[in-house]
């Protein structure tokens, strides 16, 4: 692997930091991912799909405001961690128990039981967040992170294809229960393995994410025009516009489509890989070019991907549909996780990150509500002029809506958006041709955008 740094002690805790990745992308991979499905096998509605996707994680979101604020009382960061990376592992118990032992009340229980899963997660991020900005050298974040995303994405994509044969196999034998018990005691093994590797890494001494409390009105005022709020509000209403789509494509492919697991699998695996062949030329964009560059260019495909999955079910098709999402997505995430490293100061990213994250899960929350309700009044046909037209799937209405607020979202707020790094500049054709002429996919980005004129914001 990669050194990034030449002292010993925060060397050696980075690449313990890539070793929790990869054990908790498998956890992700063959566990979270399948969760939907389980709901699904369990006779969730699309509306409960929904609830499951968005009420755990807003809920878990305040859970960091707690993390912040027992951080600033006990001065402590490594032992929070390890404490919300436990009930994560043992929320896997209650995930898979529940809903057997009271079959009636399956999917209500299930979605109880991931409200304390996301809990477990959402008590570490804050303090994990300030661990990592505090030891990742500024120089070399990008490329880090990238790294870590690199290893997270192989991992997930190695276990999303493994759980989805497992699944494919017990379904074939009519044994769907058993496939997903094995799934999640796979994931439980994977969390642990990730907490042994978090607890190696070293935490420097008089360090702790801590909630920091504003007072005065000067901060108010500071806060109310700052670079980190309106990124923070392009951020969760990009969340929102997401989530109106992003937890119905599983019962899409499953309930509308009958996909078998292997097929969901395949699809879903293509996004990961497609990220997996970016990531790193995503990272040294990120480092030379900066982050907004790399919002303005995923800015132009991630709005289209719901609306492309209304023009055809054909499974080859989705497959493409997948590769340019994942390509998109990888850019996205890497850049908007890095330029929150950019935006704050580390005495106060504790408390950012926490209110960042509870607008986002906010916005996550909202959105799927939205969608799931717009899932069950959409209609499947429309007559005009004595014309009926029909289409497979009320989704398809759902999808549109994602696009039309994605759309929105990144033509009114990513002009508003300000580097704060000094980096060189770039254009929007440059940065396409520099991500994808190492990858397959490079044929049907550039075609797409690479004779646009060049970008002046």
């Amino acid at each position: 692997m990669p050194v990034f740094s030449n002292d010993p002690d925060t060397e050696r805790t980075l690449q313990h930091s890539l070793k929790d990745a990869t054990a908790f992308a498998a956890m992700t991979g063959v566990g979270e991912t399948y969760l939907s499905a389980f709901a699904l096998f369990l006779k969730a509605s699309t509306p409960q799909i929904g609830l499951l996707a968005s009420l755990p994680p807003m809920l878990a979101s305040l859970i960091q405001l707690f993390s912040a604020w027992i951080g600033r009382v006990t001065g402590q960061r490594k032992a929070i961690i390890l404490v919300g990376a436990s009930i994560q592992a043992f929320a896997w118990i209650p995930i898979l128990g529940l809903p057997l032992l009271f079959p009636e009340h399956a999917v209500p229980l299930l979605i109880a039981s991931v409200v304390l899963y996301h809990g477990g997660a959402h008590l570490t991020t804050p303090q994990w967040s300030s661990l990592l900005g505090d030891i990742v050298p500024p120089r070399k974040r990008g490329r880090f992170f990238a790294q870590r995303t690199r290893l997270i994405t192989a991992m997930t994509f190695t276990a999303l294809m493994c759980g989805g044969l497992i699944l494919h196999y017990s379904t074939g034998q009519g044994k769907t229960l058993y496939g997903f018990i094995s799934l999640f005691c796979i994931a439980i093994v994977a969390r642990f393995i990730s907490i042994y590797h978090l607890s190696r890494m070293h935490d420097p001494s008089g360090h702790v994410a801590s909630l920091e409390f504003p007072v005065g009105r000067d901060w108010w005022e500071r806060l109310r025009q700052s670079n980190a709020v309106r990124f923070s509000l392009f951020f969760a209403l990009m969340q929102f516009s997401v989530a109106i789509a992003s937890p119905f494509f599983t019962v899409y492919m499953l309930r509308d489509l009958e996909f078998s697991y292997l097929a969901f699998t395949v699809n879903s695996g293509t996004a990961i890989f497609a990220q997996f062949l970016t990531l790193s030329q995503w990272g040294r964009i990120s480092d030379v070019f900066g982050n907004r560059r790399i919002l303005v260019v995923t800015g132009l495909f991630i709005p289209l991907m719901p609306v492309l999955w209304t023009f055809s079910s054909n499974i080859w098709y989705l497959i493409a549909i997948q590769a340019l999402s994942g390509f998109s997505w990888a850019g996205f995430s890497l850049s908007a996780s890095n330029f929150i490293y950019d935006l704050i100061s580390p005495n106060r990213r504790a408390t950012y990150l926490a209110v960042h994250n509870v607008l986002a899960s906010v916005g996550i929350f909202s959105g799927a509500v939205l969608g799931g309700y717009l899932g069950t009044i959409m209609p499947t046909e429309l007559t005009l002029f004595g014309t009926t037209f029909s289409w497979l799937s009320p989704l398809y209405g759902v999808f549109i809506v994602s696009t039309l607020a994605r759309g929105a979202v990144v033509i009114l707020l990513t002009p508003k958006l300000r580097e704060v790094r000094s980096v060189r500049e770039i254009s929007v054709r440059e940065v396409i041709f520099r991500v994808t002429r190492m990858n397959a996919l490079a044929g049907l980005v550039f075609d797409i955008v690479g004779s646009r004129p060049k970008d002046r914001n």
